[in-house]
């Protein structure tokens, strides 16, 4: 191997005479050039986007994949540019594992029917949840590793090359106040003029990189706004996921569905008491009352004396609720 002796030499003096001025600097017995209030104000701007960002990113990625081992897995996967594996989510297995205890226990009893409609709508949440991961990667997990990755990494690096022009800059002022000559002072001050203009042209260059910080942000609001609508559209597709299968379970003979949140639709009729169906949501006006869920079925019974509300039973819960919000079940 062929070894440039000088060139070493030269870096060597460099980084100790760096060092030296470092020291000095910090002991407030060598002149240190200050970035105007403006400048430090973006590059704090820019540093807590950058800590932010990391922080909310790392946890984004742990709520979209929980595994940390999945984690590191699809990391080494995007290093070495291949695809990540198809991983089935936990809802998806619950839903396989209910559906081959449903077929085992006989699709023709109460419990199996019942575990191969749960297990199904299991698999069902599970595909939704993953197409929910997929799009919240793309619109905002992908964005913000992009902006560290590139843009951030940018900066940091030009703020590096800013710092070694100040460093050069500090020493050629040095330079000229030890200057003993006529002609070491003329030389010094020249390499005071390149190092000025160095350091200038440098800090236009960062400056206008620390600005690009706002135009970021704004990019990662849109992409937060997408990601607020890919998470409403996740929730809204499993809530109609579940009233569906809260209507199948309720349509089955023999099949009993206990729950409490929300309630269940499959409210069954007691003591001769009628049931009704929830037509839109109803929020209770006071303790009297019983707040509704559109959907959900209750068992109701006649208030003597009051045309407009009936009163309505949801298992331990009971209260008043207005005639125009149910829509009566004819028993066959």
């Amino acid at each position: 191997m062929d070894f440039n002796v000088k060139k070493l030499v030269k870096d060597a003096g460099t980084a100790l005479s760096r060092v030296v001025q470092l020291t000095e600097e910090k002991l407030g017995t060598s002149e240190k050039t200050e970035l105007d209030a403006h400048f430090e104000f973006l590059a704090d701007r820019a540093d807590a986007t950058k800590n932010w960002t990391e922080k909310i990113l790392k946890d984004e990625e742990a709520m979209l994949t929980p595994n940390p081992g999945n984690r590191i897995e699809d990391f080494f996967f995007e290093k070495i540019d291949k695809k990540k594996p198809n991983r089935l989510s936990n809802l998806e297995y619950v839903g396989i594992d209910m559906i081959e205890a449903g077929n085992d226990f006989g699709p023709g009893t109460a419990y199996g029917s019942a575990l191969i409609k749960v297990g199904q709508c299991q698999q069902k949440l599970g595909q939704i949840e993953r197409d929910f991961i997929g799009t919240a990667a793309n619109c905002y997990v992908q964005p913000l590793r992009k902006f560290l990755d590139g843009e951030m990494k940018t900066i940091s690096k030009e703020r590096g090359i800013l710092e070694t022009k100040r460093l050069d800059l500090d020493a050629s002022k040095n330079r000229v106040k030890k200057a003993r000559s006529m002609l070491g002072q003329q030389n010094a001050e020249r390499e005071l003029r390149v190092a000025q203009s160095e350091f200038d042209r440098q800090s236009e260059i960062t400056k206008f990189l620390l600005e690009g910080v706002s135009s970021s942000q704004a990019g990662h609001l849109r992409c937060l706004h997408e990601l607020v609508e890919a998470q409403a559209r996740h929730y809204a597709q499993c809530h109609a996921v579940m009233q569906d299968l809260q209507r199948e379970l309720a349509g089955m003979s023999g099949a009993t569905f206990h729950s409490s949140t929300p309630p269940s639709p499959s409210a069954p009729a007691e003591n001769g008491q009628d049931r009704a169906r929830v037509v839109c949501n109803y929020e209770a006006r006071d303790p009297s009352e019983l707040s509704l869920i559109q959907d959900e079925v209750i068992c109701v019974t006649e208030i003597q004396g009051d045309g407009d509300y009936l009163m309505g039973t949801r298992g331990n819960q009971q209260g008043k609720v207005p005639k125009a919000f149910l829509e009566p079940i004819v028993s066959h």
